[in-house]
């Protein structure tokens, strides 16, 4: 058997060529053919960053700060485009958590699940 680190290579090749990835590929190129739907996906980008590492370090979101997102997802929602765009991003983040689960097989069945050791 070829190492574990030739596989994880042969299943990058096999995700970029995956339909899922195409169609990523196609709508993220289309979402910054345009300057305004381009900024307007940077903005939201930026905010849900900014949002994610303010939780990650344990900071408090603010009710205005929750607010603003609130706006800013409607407001992306509303353009076709962005909103293709985020469903393509569901479906491979969908794919990538299927593909951790088969990797991560192993070690569930070498240790159990935790729900199993209750």
């Amino acid at each position: 058997m070829s190492n574990v680190y030739d596989a994880a290579y042969e299943m990058e090749k096999a995700i970029r060529a995956s339909n899922e990835y195409a169609d990523l590929q196609r709508l993220y190129d289309l979402v910054n053919s345009d300057e305004a739907t381009k900024g307007m996906f940077e903005n939201f980008r930026n905010l849900q960053m900014s949002l994610q590492q303010k939780q990650m370090m344990g900071q408090e979101i603010a009710p205005e700060e929750v607010e603003q997102a609130q706006k800013t997802v409607q407001l992306v929602q509303q353009n076709p485009t962005i909103s293709q765009l985020m469903e393509a991003e569901q479906r491979m983040s969908m794919v990538i958590a299927d593909l951790n689960k088969i990797i991560m097989k192993p070690l569930e069945d070498l240790y159990g699940l935790p729900e199993q050791e209750q």
